[in-house]
């Protein structure tokens, strides 16, 4: 059992591709884009998932390229501000606390560059069938030829194509949560230094930061919806809706929904969680968003991809070649921890978990428990 296919080249998959590797596992990778993904929004490692980090000798590195925040405004809906911080912001939580924000493309160029020699890439492919019997799963790929792996690990996020084709249709699965989420880049319009806006109008909501030295901008914009109708989901009706409901903004929705339409990097998504009884059926195992996401608005969906990485591959290199005692340990270590940072999406509707939660949630799970 020493061969595994990894799907998805985020962060959740080469995390464990390299962690694997170290346990003397032979990795591969298969990434839908055709190299390492740009664009996102910033994300948090947090508790436990510092400790991941550090054990790949990346926390360093990562924290030289986090954010640097003095604060955060709260706005009214005419861009009023009616109270602001400089103690925490809204994205990062405290500003003195030991937990890293720093830009998703930056971890994922990190993590790339940390394992691309000791780990085999298959960019610009896809997972497009999976056969198991008892010596392996055969894969089927969009463009590369049919191989057999010991084992299959679905870390392709929400809309996982692991999981479709060894569990079943997504709805299955999905619990959306009552919006959508927008990330896009866009120059620097509003001049902030450091500094953090969040306004709310209505059934609609945008943060904005500054990145990269202050020169480029990162907009979080929001807003509320029951699932969208299938043909309002495609890449170009979801962008027509943000830019449409950026434009009725009182305050700069103008500029806002132009950087919208012309933003390269643009993404919008529903804001939903993935629940199931299980993480694995055969050979094949689900890890991060593909079986446990989250949803941006727990903050917690990185530190979950990091830890369930690390205590999969644990699993995996303890169980003495026994794949379905080692998934059944992944999933008795993961899941009370899963479930206590799944809770932080729903704790406080409209608004960021409790500090106590967030402490408590992510400190939930020993590495060598």
């Amino acid at each position: 059992m020493r061969t595994v296919l990894i799907s998805g080249g985020g962060i959740a998959g080469p995390v464990l591709a390299h962690l694997l590797h170290r346990r003397g596992f032979e990795p591969t990778v298969v990434e839908r884009a055709p190299g390492v993904r740009g664009g996102g929004q910033a994300v948090d490692i947090r508790g436990v998932a510092l400790d991941v980090v550090e054990r790949m000798g990346l926390l360093e590195p990562a924290s030289r390229v986090r954010t640097r925040m003095r604060g955060m405004s709260m706005l009214g809906p005419d861009g009023g501000e009616v109270g602001r911080s400089t103690e925490a912001t809204y994205s990062s939580g405290r500003l003195d606390g030991e937990d890293i924000e720093l830009l998703r493309e930056d971890l994922v160029r990190l993590v790339h560059e940390h394992t691309r020699a000791d780990v085999e890439y298959l960019f610009g492919d896809t997972v497009t069938a999976l056969a198991q019997d008892g010596s392996g799963v055969r894969a089927e790929f969009a463009h590369a030829e049919p191989r057999t792996f010991d084992l299959v690990v679905g870390a392709d996020g929400l809309h996982s194509t692991v999981r479709r084709l060894a569990f079943g249709p997504e709805e299955d699965y999905v619990h959306h949560l009552g919006s959508y989420l927008s990330v896009f880049g866009a120059d620097n319009f509003l001049g902030l230094e450091d500094w953090q806006m969040w306004l709310r109008d209505g059934d609609m909501g945008f943060g904005v930061m500054p990145v990269r030295d202050n020169t480029e901008l990162r907009v979080a914009f929001g807003f509320e919806s029951a699932p969208l109708a299938p043909e309002l989901r495609t890449a170009e009706a979801l962008r027509r809706t943000v830019v449409d409901r950026l434009e009725s903004l009182q305050w700069e929705g103008t500029r806002l929904a132009e950087a919208a339409r012309r933003a390269p990097d643009f993404y919008c998504d529903a804001m939903a969680q993935i629940r199931m009884d299980r993480w694995s059926r055969g050979r094949v195992v689900l890890l991060g968003d593909a079986g446990y996401c989250p949803s941006p608005l727990s903050g917690q969906g990185t530190s979950l991809a990091l830890v369930g990485a690390h205590v999969l591959a644990d699993s995996l290199a303890q169980s003495s070649g026994d794949h379905l005692a080692a998934y059944a340990r992944y999933e008795e270590r993961m899941r009370p921890f899963v479930d206590l940072n799944q809770a932080l999406a729903t704790e406080n509707p409209g608004g960021p978990a409790s500090e106590e939660s967030v402490d408590r949630a992510k400190q939930a799970i020993s590495l060598d428990g």
